[in-house]
């Protein structure tokens, strides 16, 4: 018999404060906190590298479109095509945030599924846009965001944690989190994994832009940012539940699957760039 004393029990509310009729939920709000965390981040960024406020003002819409779009179509075609390519209904929730019930109305819900292979993706041609509009080196740019991209992804891990969502496996670890929501059993956070990784990731990066004085532009930091995370994310998926059906019977899943072609991105990227 499992002892709740044991493991941390997890059940906040999905709402962080109302503003009336409003509701502002967790999630929403880890969301804007990172990417407002990488705004200030790559702000600082252009401001040390002496580039113009008007080269970086546009830079934000262009991320948060990328990021977004990608995440969510990431989300819907990887891992649930069944769902929402089947039926015109279900396409439009694929790209509006709300759910048609049984009786033909609907409801807001938000954005429930975000994947971050699909934001990483839709990150990138975001930022290739931007540069071409902009006439900014393609990977100076990259390099500057990979910097400030794990505060972002710490953040949106803190968002999935709040949510409940993307649960870890059984386990009898002594910091076991019993998400309320899910049933009664002591899983591993994993998305609290996640968040503590991508902190670190950041330093790590600062490490060779402040300490070791490693240029932006030759693709390092664009390299060293996606091996970091997709390594990690790789391994960390060990600990998670399979987040569909399908994933049960594959010897590796679909976010293992994916990550395996941002590792070899990444370390190619940092050799390029090592070797410039």
């Amino acid at each position: 018999m499992i002892s709740l004393l044991n493991y941390i029990v997890w059940n906040p509310s999905y709402e962080a404060f109302s503003l009336g009729p409003l509701s502002i939920r967790w999630y929403s709000l880890c969301w804007l906190v990172g990417l407002l965390g990488a705004y200030f981040m790559v702000k600082w960024l252009y401001k040390d590298q002496k580039l113009s406020d008007e080269k970086f003002e546009p830079l934000f819409i262009y991320c948060f479109l990328g990021i977004l779009i990608g995440a969510r179509l990431g989300h819907c075609i990887f891992y649930q095509p069944d769902y929402f390519l089947t039926s015109g209904k279900h396409f439009v929730e694929m790209l509006l945030p709300i759910h048609f019930l049984a009786d033909g109305s609907w409801r807001f819900t938000g954005y429930e599924g975000l994947a971050s292979h699909g934001g990483t993706l839709g990150l990138m041609i975001a930022l290739w846009l931007y540069c071409r509009k902009q006439q900014m080196p393609l990977w100076q740019v990259l390099d500057n965001i990979a910097i400030a991209t794990p505060i972002t992804a710490c953040f949106i891990r803190l968002g999935n944690l709040m949510n409940s969502e993307i649960i870890g496996k059984i386990t009898d670890v002594p910091w076991a989190f019993i998400f309320e929501r899910v049933d009664q059993m002591p899983r591993h956070p994993g998305q609290l994994y996640e968040a503590m990784a991508y902190f670190c990731f950041f330093f790590v990066g600062m490490f060779f832009y402040k300490i070791k004085k490693l240029n932006v532009g030759k693709g390092f930091y664009f390299g060293l940012c996606i091996f970091l995370i997709f390594t990690f994310r790789f391994f960390i998926e060990y600990t998670k539940a399979d987040q569909v059906d399908f994933e049960s019977g594959m010897l590796f899943n679909m976010g293992q699957l994916l990550s395996v072609p941002f590792v070899v991105l990444g370390a190619y990227c940092m050799y390029k760039g090592i070797r410039k």
